[in-house]
Parts: structure tokens; C-alpha cells; sequence
């Protein structure tokens, strides 16, 4: 079981901050909160965390694992 923790935009349109699931990688994460409702075009642009380090999506994830995915802050 891993922990997943949605941050900034993706929380505020989703209503989810953190969600217990099974997943082998961060694309199986993607896949399961696609299914929740959050868009895919969304989590496209987000930046992937495993255990507070950089991640990609094809990332394999292991029992405990932490996934942070943060949407992108834009502003001037």
C-alpha cells in the first residue's frame, strides 16, 4: 500500500488530499485517480515525488512509498 498526497491546484479541483491505494508505479497512480475524477490533463503537468525525491512515471513504487504530485505554480 502506498500514500498518495495531492498538492495545490490538483487538491483544490479534486477535493482529495490523501489517498491510500496499491500501486506498481506512478502510472498506475495516474490511472487510479483518473478514475476518481482527476483529470489527466492535470496531472500531466504535475511534478512527481517518491519519498521526497524527483520521480517519473514510470517509477516503481514499493510498500510504504510516499507519491506527492504538485500542479504547477504560475504567477508574476
Amino acid at each position: 500500500m502506498i500514500t498518495v498526497k495531492l498538492y495545490g491546484l490538483l487538491r483544490l479541483d479534486s477535493g482529495i488530499k490523501e489517498r491510500q491505494m496499491e500501486a506498481g508505479t506512478v502510472r498506475d497512480v495516474y490511472a487510479r485517480l483518473t478514475e476518481l475524477g482527476v483529470s489527466k490533463q492535470a496531472l500531466d503537468g504535475c511534478v512527481i515525488l517518491v519519498n521526497g525525491k524527483p520521480a517519473g512515471k514510470r517509477q516503481k513504487l514499493h510498500d510504504g512509498d510516499a507519491v506527492q504530485l504538485l500542479s504547477p505554480v504560475a504567477g508574476g
